[in-house]
């Protein structure tokens, strides 16, 4: 699938910088980032990705007014999965 052609590619870049380099800083972000990889994305394919999950959790947190907190951003399984009765 190809990018748009309309969109500022100045910040596309800045975006795909920004989630490339989260990967050594958020674990959040590196698992997030593995699980694309493990199903077949390619590098450049799970940056972008990533960058827009980023971009999401930034506007969530700009719209909610609340600092980020990696825990809130990138939930493990098993606190997303209800736990079973």
């Amino acid at each position: 699938m190809l990018a748009r052609v309309a969109r500022n590619r100045r910040l596309a870049d800045a975006c795909e910088w920004w989630a490339f380099c989260s990967l050594s800083s958020s674990p959040g972000a590196r698992g997030y980032y593995d699980a694309l990889r493990a199903r077949g994305k390619t590098h450049h394919q799970a940056t972008r990705q990533l960058a827009n999950r980023w971009v999401g959790i930034l506007h969530a947190c700009l719209e909610r007014r609340q600092t980020y907190r990696e825990e809130v951003a990138w939930p493990t399984r098993q606190e997303v999965l209800p736990a079973a009765a």
